[in-house]
């Protein structure tokens, strides 16, 4: 299945789509590859926010745009990485008995399937800026996150490897 319609899928059922994607079996690769693309979208989404605040600053874009590239593509899946493992640990304290396999992609594809409202942000951060608008839909990125990351997650507690 094409990931935009498992992205508009994990909308109605994250849990479905998630045992879908562990059914598949372990690949680095692509829990690599879906992270890699969550971050791409993330720093396309800042796009908007960074030029206006260039703008208004008379800064040049392309310092900035570099900066946002090395933090989302080079320095944010090392993050996720790490709070894949501190996740795994802490739902093993708990009683869960994930795999870091199942770890890693309950979060990689939880920031991914996300990734539209994200978007969303930064179209409002570009444009309309500061206000009740943006911290509204930072607010529903944020909710929504964590309902795809917490569905994920017991659902890859239960099917440890």
């Amino acid at each position: 299945m094409p990931v935009t319609t498992d992205i508009v899928a994990s909308y109605r059922g994250p849990r479905t789509v998630f045992r879908r994607l562990l059914a598949m079996g372990e690949n680095e690769g692509r829990a690599l590859a879906i992270l890699m693309a969550g971050c791409a979208v993330f720093f396309i989404a800042e796009w908007p926010r960074l030029a206006r605040e260039a703008h208004l600053a008379g800064e040049d874009l392309n310092p900035i745009l570099g900066g946002s590239l090395m933090a989302w593509l080079f320095i944010a899946p090392l993050a996720f990485y790490t709070l894949a493992l501190i996740s795994q640990m802490v739902l093993r304290v708990f009683g869960g008995r994930p795999g870091g396999f199942a770890a890693r992609m309950a979060l990689f594809w939880a920031f991914l399937a996300a990734s539209p409202l994200k978007l969303f942000h930064g179209l409002i951060a570009g444009f309309v800026g500061p206000g009740a608008g943006l911290v509204a839909v930072g607010v529903a990125w944020f909710v929504v996150f964590l309902w795809f990351w917490v569905s994920n997650m017991r659902e890859a507690g239960w099917n440890a490897e």
